[in-house]
């Protein structure tokens, strides 16, 4: 340690820390500094980096409550800031706020393997709700809209599946108004990619004003490119897995989408997305746990693998904004029946209705590759209070629930259901109203 501090007060630029340093204070990188390798263990806040600093090949260490990696608010401009191959244990913050004017952040092979975001009190604030943190944040929280900063994030990862990161897993924003609106400083961000993440928020049970995400995209961010290479896994109350309050020009999911918690909800848009591919299932479980939301904002199209929900009030897909065009590869299938669940920080009452479009929605194309299917009593496997151009459907639309109907449509005018396969055994295949 002694000659680590050695080493920085005679104006070293590059460092490389061989072993495991313990008991340090709090460190902080001047200006032009590269530290590499080793470990560096904290008691409380651990590396501070200003501007253009570069860490590589190094673990750091606090408490899970703590911050792990941040930035010196008092600098105008953070350079670019690098860091590669790099785990924390401890929140990875880095934000523009105090005099910070510009910056680039440049990150691949970073994983937080324990952090605990339940504490912060900066949130931001839309729709009804507060967002907590993430393990790895990068915030613009500037009011300035001239306040720009740039990144290129790769190989972001958080927690494991026996040790989720408590919070948010992965949270790229920037400054929003109490709508949940840009309306300052921005992020713009060439590339997003995610590794495993796995977060648990931690919420008490029946909250209705505050939520998580494994992987959040919030207003302020615009995103040419959000890729999730690994699973991403949520176990709390309230947990979105993927929720986007930006903008994303491509978002893209190759490995599973699960959530584990009450109101959890497996992909939801608030803001403006382009267009979405999900390749692997999107599986929830939970009371009120929902596979799909377009709750606002807009999407031009969808693609999805398969959805699963189990729960009652678990709808599996639910549109209440214009969507162009809809596809699931494999099938759409929910298990409950009615329950409560968490609506733009509401608790309400919703039916576990495998395709549901609001009267404030509007599919184009609608294209699911196998079945349709419910078990819930007393609903409707495809609900339509807002209308649907095309409707294709490669298995059957099936409502298995006592008194329920395969397909209902209200007030709008339907697509052509010819040539599809309605099934209701213990309901009415078709309902109109």
């Amino acid at each position: 340690m002694a000659q680590l501090s050695e080493a920085l007060a005679e104006g070293a630029t590059e460092i490389e820390v061989s072993g495991t340093l313990k008991g340090m204070p709090s460190l902080t990188l001047p200006p032009g500094v590269a530290l590499r390798g080793g470990e560096l263990v904290f008691g409380a806040k651990g590396l501070r980096l200003t501007r253009d600093n570069s860490i590589e090949n190094i673990t750091v260490r606090t408490s899970a409550h703590e911050l792990a990696i941040y930035n010196d608010a008092t600098v105008e401009d953070l350079g670019t800031l690098r860091l590669k191959n790099v785990t924390s244990y401890g929140q990875v913050y880095l934000a523009a706020e105090g005099s910070i004017r510009a910056g680039r952040i440049e990150a691949d092979g970073v994983h937080v393997a324990e952090a605990d975001m339940r504490g912060r009190a900066e949130r931001p604030t839309g729709f009804g709700v507060e967002a907590m943190q993430g393990a790895f944040t990068l915030w613009n929280r500037q009011p300035d809209a001239d306040v720009v900063l740039t990144a290129r994030l790769e190989n972001i990862s958080a927690g494991s599946a026996g040790t989720p990161v408590r919070g948010g897993g992965v949270f790229v924003g920037g400054h929003g108004d109490k709508a949940g609106m840009a309306d300052g400083g921005t992020v713009a961000v060439e590339m997003l990619s995610t590794g495993d993440v796995f977060s648990d928020g931690g919420i008490a049970a029946g909250t209705p004003d505050l939520i998580s995400g494994g992987v959040f995209i919030i207003s302020g961010a615009n995103a040419a490119n959000v890729m999730n290479l690994g699973t991403t896994t949520t176990f709390g109350q309230n947990d979105m897995v993927l929720d986007n309050w930006g903008a994303v020009e491509n978002w893209t999911a190759k490995a599973k989408v699960t959530s584990h918690g009450p109101s959890g909800i497996g992909f939801v848009n608030f803001g403006d997305i382009g267009v979405l591919t999900v390749e692997a299932p999107i599986e929830t479980t939970g009371l009120g746990a929902r596979g799909f939301n377009v709750y606002d904002g807009s999407l031009r199209e969808a693609v999805f693998d398969s959805i699963t929900t189990h729960g009652d009030g678990s709808v599996g897909v639910q549109v209440s904004r214009e969507l162009p065009k809809l596809t699931i590869k494999g099938s759409l299938t929910t298990s409950g029946g009615a329950g409560e669940s968490l609506v733009k920080g509401v608790l309400m009452p919703l039916a576990a209705i495998a395709l549901s479009v609001k009267a404030t929605g509007h599919i184009g194309v609608v294209d699911v590759g196998a079945d349709i299917s419910t078990d819930g009593d007393g609903l409707a496997t495809v609900d339509l209070e807002g209308p649907v151009g095309t409707l294709t459907v490669g298995g059957k639309i099936i409502a298995n629930g006592a008194g329920a109907w395969a397909v209902r449509i209200a007030g709008v005018e339907g697509p052509s259901l010819d040539g599809l396969t309605l099934e209701a055994p213990n309901g009415q295949a078709l309902a109109t109203q």
